[in-house]
């Protein structure tokens, strides 16, 4: 057999550029792959001990040069995260980081910190420096002041709102404009939150938070004098009151384009390659066909798990929780994805899909292509990869099967494509 192995993947892809740039997370080498291969122009990952994902981050030094070079190829971008609040010890070993960033040729540092923008100047200085939403840009003022720093774009702060990104645009037109359009959102400020510090001592702020915020709790309110006194306590059966809805702003696209801004930013490196593949691919496709934008949100809530949805700052409205439950599940489940391809014949394709989870004979399958197409299929037949064993079923999880799966197509399945299955 002659499979499309994934090395090959960067020769298929769909290099259709948009003046809007799509930038997606990218928590390890396989996660990358899957949202350019689904349509991002640039990815965003990080420097071990210098990014706000510290315990989800399997990118050493030698990965991120592998990510860069793999990404060149395809002519998109990497933009490297340095973007902690940074104290005396990590200034102190940056520099030699910071200089193998310059050599990889990356295309920007992510930084909040004054300081660390200063060496990066010094030992990056063909790099394009991209403020954090961490250092909470919330003004036009602020967006001047940055520029004059030499900062090229603005990862605007989640509590800006539309007509204060135009007001900034309007100001600033030369300086690039990011926004998050899609994923978690912090309880706290600009995500400038001392839960996970105070209740496990890991400080968010060093990304190393654990989330407390998702978790039930219990209030007790103590009279005391002639104060009340509110005590936040952990419990199975309190209420998620810290838990705020996910950010979607995919019916706000053509507003925010609009409104000046130029990079579309979604949230998630801790998240699955089923989860970057679906974002990918849905705002890329929502920025390519806005058209399709209901049909589109529809996607978002049915098939994949959120904790409700919100527009945030943007409207003007106040951030709103769910309270009930810790996410929303959805009646879908990622189930594989593939890793060779061959077209055996017109309109039909054997691929080798890694199993995730699980699939049953019987099952209902959706098989997602780059564009958001989708093919449904009824699962008939499953081949052990190993053994050619016939297979009523197929589990995925630590050492999971290898399956061979027929499946008709007019349109090319590549590898990277990922599968799902309804539940």
């Amino acid at each position: 057999m002659t499979f499309i192995r994934m090395t090959s993947v960067k020769n298929m892809i769909n290099k259709k550029q948009t003046k809007i740039e799509l930038l997606a997370p990218a928590g390890n080498m396989l996660k990358m792959k899957t949202a350019l291969f689904y349509g991002a122009d640039a990815v965003y990952l990080g420097i071990p001990d210098f990014s706000l994902r510290v315990r989800i981050n399997d990118f050493d030094l030698n990965g991120i040069k592998t990510a860069i070079e793999y990404a060149h190829k395809l002519k998109k971008k990497v933009y490297v995260t340095v973007n902690i609040f940074a104290h005396n010890r990590h200034i102190k070993l940056l520099p030699k980081y910071l200089k193998k960033i310059a050599e990889f040729k990356a295309d920007g540092l992510i930084i909040s910190d004054p300081g660390i923008i200063t060496l990066a100047k010094k030992y990056c200085p063909k790099i394009a420096i991209h403020l954090s939403t961490q250092a909470s840009c919330t003004n036009a003022a602020a967006v001047a002041f940055w520029q004059k720093q030499g900062v090229k774009r603005i990862v605007l702060g989640r509590e800006v709102t539309l007509n204060e990104i135009k007001e900034m645009h309007k100001t600033c037109p030369k300086m690039e404009l990011e926004y998050f359009v899609h994923g978690a959102m912090c309880m706290a400020y600009s995500g400038r939150c001392f839960l996970s510090k105070e209740v496990l001592g890991r400080s968010a702020n060093l990304g190393d938070c654990v989330q407390p915020c998702r978790w039930e709790y219990d209030v007790n309110i103590k009279a005391k004098g002639h104060d009340e006194v509110f005590e936040l306590v952990e419990e199975p059966h309190g209420t998620y009151l810290l838990n705020s809805n996910d950010l979607c702003l995919i019916k706000q696209i053509k507003d925010l384009m609009k409104a000046g801004v130029s990079s579309f930013k979604i949230e998630g490196r801790a998240k699955s390659v089923y989860y970057i593949a679906n974002l990918a691919g849905i705002y890329k496709e929502a920025i390519n066909h806005p058209a399709k934008i209901d049909f589109l949100f529809d996607e978002l809530k049915e098939k994949l798990v959120h904790r409700g949805y919100t527009t945030g700052f943007l409207l003007g409205d106040k951030a709103t929780q769910n309270i009930d439950n810790a996410n929303n599940q959805a009646p879908w489940e990622f189930c594989g994805q593939v890793t060779e391809a061959e077209k055996i014949a017109a309109g039909k394709y054997l691929l080798l899909v890694a199993v995730h989870n699980t699939l049953k004979n019987g099952d209902d399958v959706e098989i997602i292509l780059p564009n958001y197409d989708i093919i449904k299929l009824n699962l008939k037949e499953m081949i052990d990869a190993k053994t050619g064993e016939v297979l009523a079923e197929a589990h995925g999880g630590g050492g999971g099967q290898t399956i061979l799966l027929e499946v008709n197509s007019k349109k090319p399945i590549l590898p990277l494509t990922v599968l799902r299955r309804r539940l």
